[in-house]
Order: structure tokens, then sequence, then C-alpha cells
């Protein structure tokens, strides 16, 4: 004798394959590099986190080189297990931060991410900047985050950083203040993807086990 699927099991297995997408869709929405500099003010220094995520699921992140706006002042943050270099021009601007992992040293592996903060200023009069990167893996594959545009549109987006016209701290500032703000604020959207995923699955999960005892019940 054969048993199609009830409305009720169907509905579950709806609400699965729902809770499915929403997971793939945080994750999707955080697995890009970017960049966050609370407080940016065209014409003041800033500090800035770049947030970068490994993708691959065999090779593990050994390198990122930021492309920078010609800037006249940059400073790293220390990084246990890392290098940094920064390039200038002629002018002796500033024209790239590169971070690599030292020999030895795991880089960002599968499933992981990395914070590099960089103090950069004086921010030009500017809405936003771009900040073309290029991520490099240990199987030698070069990922280059340069296009622009909507984020939701292309595959690997440019870090922009919004620049907003006032708020900004004073020079004077202690930089790790605005450093844990930054870490802060990509924190907050890491949980809140991790809430929404636990809930739909939950709710995936309740869905199906109502409808697999409404076929047994309809066995008996």
């Amino acid at each position: 004798m054969s048993y199609g699927i009830s409305p009720t099991l169907r509905g579950g297995l709806t609400a699965v394959a729902a809770a499915g997408f929403v997971l793939a869709g945080a994750g999707t929405a955080a697995a890009h590099v970017s960049v966050s500099a609370p407080n940016a003010t065209p014409g003041r220094s800033t500090v800035a986190t770049f947030s970068v995520p490994t993708e691959s699921e065999t090779a593990a992140t050994t390198a990122v080189r930021v492309t920078v706006p010609e800037m006249a002042t940059a400073r790293t943050e220390p990084v246990p297990g890392w290098t940094a270099k920064i390039d200038r021009d002629n002018q002796d601007r500033v024209v790239a931060v590169t971070w690599t992992a030292n020999p030895g040293a795991p880089g960002i592996r599968p499933g992981e991410f990395q914070r590099f903060v960089v103090s950069l200023g004086p921010l030009p009069e500017s809405d936003s900047l771009n900040f073309p990167a290029e991520q490099t893996y240990s199987d030698g594959t070069v990922v280059r985050w340069n296009e622009t545009g909507d984020h939701d549109s292309v595959e690997h987006p440019a870090p922009v950083l919004d620049i907003g016209a006032d708020g900004g701290d004073e020079a004077g500032h202690e930089h790790g203040d605005q450093s844990a703000a930054a870490q802060a604020e990509n924190e907050g959207t890491d949980m809140t993807a991790r809430w929404l995923g636990g809930l739909g699955l939950a709710l995936g999960a309740l869905a199906l086990g109502a409808g697999v005892g409404a076929v047994v019940r309809g066995r008996r």
C-alpha cells in the first residue's frame, strides 16, 4: 500500500527548505571582504576594520592586499601570526596595505574569518570610498574583490566605506575605542544572522515533526 504526502508533512518539508535558504542567505551576506569605520568623517583620520572570511572549503587565506585611495598616513594594528606592509607611491602617499601570514602560521582557515585594523587619514571629501582587495589562498587562488555597484548584484564587490558628515571623533581620541566599536558592529551582524538561521531551523523541525506524527496516526 502506498501513502501520499499529507499536507501537514508537505508543509513541514517546505519549512525545512525555507530554513535552509535563511541560513544560506545569512552566510552569503557576510561572505565577502568588508570594511567598517564608525564615525568616519572627511578631513579626519579614522580606524578602519577589514573583515576577511575564508570562503574556500579546502584552502586557507594567506594574504590580503587592500588598495588605499592615496592617503597621507597609515598605521596597522599588530595581528598575531601576520606581517603588515604599507606601500607608498613616489610622493609618499599610502596606496596599499598588505597582510601576509607568517611562515608556519595557519592563516585564516576554512570556516573562519579575521579582522585587520588600520588607522588611515586624513579622509578625502567624499560620501564613500572604495577599497579594492585581493585575497590569496594557500592553494594559489587569488580572489579580487574589486567590482563596483550594488553588492547584491555583483559576485566580488569591492569593500566600500561610507563617510558621514558628522559625529567623527576628535583627532586626539584613542584609536582603540573606534576599533572596539567596529568589532562590536561586526559581531552584532554575525549574531543576528545566527539567530535568524536558528529560528528558521527550529520552526522547520517543529513543522516536520507535526507532519510525521500526522502520517503515523493516519496509518493506524
